[in-house]
């Protein structure tokens, strides 16, 4: 593959400038508003050494120490009853702080509550694998490192998970071009009929912006369907959201009933 090419230039281009833009924050309440939270929080400061937590759009938000996150989440697990684990990944803030935000989000399916615990790590630093506590992690943490280059010990199978393993550098660093780089446009034409084919198929269309309103194949028309493969048509199609019939139990919909709001209610 080319060597990666430092892009830290990248931020003095146009396209560039809202890079590390962040959004306005939602109000953070104070944990003592909620009861259930405040306990949780109380029992984590008695045994871990918390460095911030409020509440966010009704969830606990908690922010603890890279190197015990898996003291923490297995805590939270068998006492505090948080059995179920959602979500996990990481936020690319390298060009701003040399650093990683990881986060684990995870439910109480008992208190019907919501947590999410996070910190930060350095660009190379390594965090321990939660999937030995949550088997819903196994996937996510393998993600994590194919998307970031996070790397994960203790999992037991710490490969990429959507990428080719001879794939160049993570595709969701806020460093990779948008389009993916030059390696990236020729991969499939090499790995399938070889560098000798590039000049006969040419590099892979990347633009994600062009759209062919007559590509049956890979495009649909809203009002204007037509089978797979079909010529383009320009006869309206109205489909109802249900089969002939409608389904058991299931109000019977119809697109001649529905209606667009202007405006959020």
């Amino acid at each position: 593959m080319r060597a990666y090419q430092n892009k830290k230039n990248v931020q003095k281009k146009p396209y560039y400038t809202d890079r590390f833009w962040v959004a306005p924050q939602i109000p953070k309440e104070d944990v003592s508003s909620d009861e259930i939270f405040a306990k949780d929080l109380e029992a984590l400061k008695e045994n871990f050494d918390i460095k911030e937590a409020y509440i966010q759009r009704g969830q606990l938000v908690v922010y603890i120490g890279a190197n015990e996150n898996v003291e923490v989440i297995t805590f939270l697990k068998n006492q505090l009853d948080y059995n179920f684990l959602n979500e996990l990944s990481a936020i690319d803030w390298l060009e701003k702080s040399g650093e990683f935000e990881i986060f684990y989000q995870l439910l109480s399916t008992t208190k019907l509550k919501r947590i999410r615990i996070k910190f930060f790590i350095k660009q190379k630093e390594e965090i321990r694998t939660v999937s030995t506590i949550y088997k819903s992690a196994d996937w996510g943490e393998r993600e994590m490192y194919d998307m970031f280059g996070v790397i994960i010990t203790g999992h037991h199978y710490m490969k990429r998970i959507l990428m080719p393993e001879d794939w160049h550098d993570h595709p969701l660093k806020k460093s990779y071009p948008l389009h993916g780089d030059e390696e990236a446009s020729w991969y499939e034409i090499d790995k399938i009929f070889g560098k000798d084919y590039r000049a006969v198929i040419g590099p892979e269309n990347r633009d994600s912006s062009r759209v062919d309103e007559n590509d049956t194949y890979n495009f649909a028309r809203i009002h204007h369907e037509v089978p797979f493969g079909d010529k383009p048509s320009k006869e309206i199609v109205h489909t109802d959201y249900q089969e002939e019939g409608g389904v058991f139990l299931v109000k019977s919909l119809k697109k001649a009933d529905s209606k667009i709001l202007k405006e959020r209610p």
